[in-house]
């Protein structure tokens, strides 16, 4: 008879209410980022998303190991109403992409890890609904300019293209494993993006396998 693993609270009291689940392939407890979510751990655990048109930072201290994955999106703007506001649109989306990366880094910091110590990888941005425009290509350009501006070391990419991916980010080792969706067999991720695109938009902000 198979025991079931019993899964202990999160290192971290602020992530309970992320889903985590014991992941038999990979031995360890995993978390599971939806969009707009993200979660850090100081503890030998994994985290997964799948990603279409959003961006996962999959962040760490490469000396500690504590680290962590967010999972966002710029809100999609109205090219028809730049003239009138383009400020307050475009600050939106900004601010928007800053706190999501912010949080993620912060967070990191505030337990245990060092700015100079932090390794950053990438993934996301791709085309997979036609109808959502470029949102894709301005988030690999966010993600990448901050990354740029903050003067942090990125050490893996794996941008664009029409496919979802699968990620899975061990932040103790940092290594990630990705797999490109490329067969779609429901709308769960398509249906999944419009959804967090519609919650998003123009609103203000508060507070096979491959290794990377």
């Amino acid at each position: 008879m198979s025991q079931t693993k019993k899964i202990t609270p999160p290192s971290i009291s602020e992530f309970s209410n992320i889903k985590r689940y014991w992941d038999k392939e990979s031995n360890m407890v995993c978390a599971r980022i939806l969009p707009g979510e993200y979660y850090v751990t100081t503890e030998n655990e994994c985290m997964t998303t799948v990603l279409g048109s959003c961006i996962s930072a999959c962040i760490r201290d490469s000396v500690s190991g504590v680290g962590g994955m967010n999972h966002f999106m710029l809100p999609e703007t109205n090219k028809q109403k730049l003239s009138a506001g383009a400020e307050s649109v475009v600050g939106n989306a900004t601010r928007y992409g800053n706190y999501a990366m912010e949080h993620l880094i912060n967070m990191i910091l505030a337990n245990g890890g060092k700015r100079k110590n932090l390794e950053v990888k990438v993934f996301g941005g791709g085309k997979i609904i036609p109808t959502m425009g470029d949102v894709g290509f301005r988030n690999i350009e966010f993600v990448l300019d901050y990354i740029d501006a903050e003067g942090l070391m990125l050490t893996s990419q794996d941008l664009g293209d029409i496919y979802p991916r699968k990620l899975i980010y061990f932040p103790k080792t940092g290594k990630v494993r990705m797999k490109k969706v490329k067969d779609l067999h429901n709308e769960t991720i398509v249906s999944r993006e419009k959804q967090y695109q519609t919650s998003i938009k123009d609103e203000p902000v508060v507070s096979d396998v491959e290794l990377f």
